[in-house]
């Protein structure tokens, strides 16, 4: 492996992550999670897929990642492919578009928001329980 690929990691189609993603890719999805986040916290990660800084951050997250499914139901945007999404998460919850970013919302709020080097387990699980 090269080093490169050791810092940004592979862009193999098909890899699979302990995230347990579900992706984010109709407006009506969003509706759903706003729906959810009353039952439990929901987060979104946005990512750039030509952006090696959203990568490493992707990277670093899956590979912190420790939570289960009834701690957070983790949704993932490609906010390349689907930017109108992104652009209605940035309306709805009232933040500043970033990428890659992270949003953590509950009882239908955003109640925490991280992005670029600010994205790290420690820092979302406080806000969680």
């Amino acid at each position: 492996m090269s080093f490169f690929t050791n810092l940004f990691g592979n862009s193999e189609e098909g890899k699979t992550s302990k995230v347990g993603w579900r992706k984010l890719t109709d407006l009506g999805q969003l509706n759903e999670l706003i729906e959810l986040s009353h039952q439990q916290p929901v987060l979104i990660f946005k990512h750039s897929t030509r952006c090696s800084i959203s990568r490493f951050a992707l990277k670093n997250f899956e590979n912190e990642y420790d939570l289960s499914e009834e701690d957070l139901q983790p949704y993932f945007l490609d906010l390349l492919e689907y930017r109108n999404i992104s652009n209605e998460i940035a309306n709805r919850f009232e933040v500043t578009h970033q990428s890659p970013q992270i949003l953590l919302i509950k009882e239908g709020k955003c109640v925490y928001h991280e992005s670029h080097d600010g994205i790290e387990i420690a820092s979302l699980r406080r806000f969680i329980i």
